[in-house]
């Protein structure tokens, strides 16, 4: 949780989009090179360095936030996904570190949008964070 805390005090995911959709499942976002006129492809960056995974018993349920990595357990960095549904396959194997306190609705518009690609988690409209805004749970 520290990690994200920081890179968003760091401005580091504003202008940034959510890049993986697979409703039911999550949306993904996080990565710089989803930012308008970066290089490589979205999906394959992160801040430069990785962390090493916090598992807990906080379930993968809707509206769970967690941090995207690759098949090495400590390969996260700045990719993050919310779960749009269950997802307990996911329970202690990724680390989950917060969740929605508000705005499922636009969770649910964000994963209705039509996907494309090989896996089908294309987004065919651009959605972006602004900015991320932190905010005490009450």
């Amino acid at each position: 949780m520290e990690n994200f805390l920081k890179l968003s005090r760091e401005k580091f995911y504003d202008g940034s989009a959510f890049h993986r959709v697979i409703k039911g499942f999550m949306i993904q976002g996080g990565c710089p090179n989803s930012k308008v006129g970066a290089r490589g492809a979205p999906g394959t960056g992160g801040p430069g360095y990785q962390i090493k995974a916090e598992f807990n018993n906080r379930p993968h349920v809707k509206g769970v936030l967690s941090m995207a990595r690759s098949a090495d357990p400590d390969s996260a960095g700045s990719q993050f996904f919310v779960c749009h549904g269950d997802a307990s396959f996911l329970n202690n194997k990724y680390t989950a570190f917060g969740k929605l306190v508000a705005g499922e609705e636009v969770l649910n518009k964000i994963a209705a949008i039509r996907c494309v690609g090989m896996e089908g988690s294309t987004p065919t409209e651009r959605v972006e964070i602004i900015s991320v805004e932190l905010v005490e749970a009450k």
